[in-house]
């Protein structure tokens, strides 16, 4: 089984659905498994810190997570049109695995949710892209082959599935959005499988 990691912040739930549904992607395809993490919270109080274990959810993301991984999926809420502190604050502890090459070669895509229709989602997207072509990986998007791209009413975007939650933060994916975060998993999952045949 090749691994496909996907590491996301989400800070009212919607990150994390769009997480599960391109999970459901990655494991739609034969041979292929899905790896959910995430990242703590960074304080804004230096004494103050995050428990080593999350109380729900994901596991935090270690080294490990990046070195198995056979490509990832990275996902974080818009912040003023950019990702949010914790999953910046992880990528700048990278290093090591910059050094390393770690992540080299491997497939990767991004995605995002925000509280309106224009919250900054491309411009999240294109953010959580600088480091990754950084570490070398290979960037993939949503192709205009995906009829919802062109008819989508909620989130949805060429770099990436998104969501858009409202004033409330509501996670629950729209049909469209739904549909476009299993597609991403899935055209990760087989572009991990094609690059990595003989």
């Amino acid at each position: 089984m090749q691994e496909i990691l996907i590491l996301y912040y989400s800070h009212r739930g919607s990150v994390r659905a769009i997480a599960e549904r391109i999970a459901r992607g990655v494991e739609s395809v034969p041979g292929m498994q899905a790896r959910l993490r995430t990242v703590p919270r960074v304080s804004t109080i230096c004494e103050t810190s995050e428990a080593c274990v999350p109380s729900n959810g994901a596991p935090y993301v270690e080294a490990i997570d990046l070195e198995e991984c056979s490509g990832l999926a990275l996902g974080s809420p818009a912040r003023f049109g950019n990702m949010a502190a914790p999953m910046k604050y992880f990528w700048d502890s990278t290093i090591a695995a910059w050094q390393n090459g770690t992540l080299v070669g491997k497939p990767a895509c991004v995605f995002t949710a925000s509280s309106s229709q224009h919250g900054g989602n491309e411009t999240t997207l294109l953010s959580m892209m600088l480091p990754l072509l950084h570490h070398g990986m290979l960037v993939i998007g949503l192709p205009y082959t995906e009829p919802e791209l062109s008819t989508t009413t909620t989130g949805g975007t060429p770099y990436g599935p998104s969501h858009i939650s409202g004033a409330n933060g509501n996670p629950v994916l729209s049909d469209t959005e739904s549909r476009l975060a299993f597609t991403q998993g899935q055209r990760l999952a087989n572009l991990v499988q094609k690059l990595s045949r003989p």
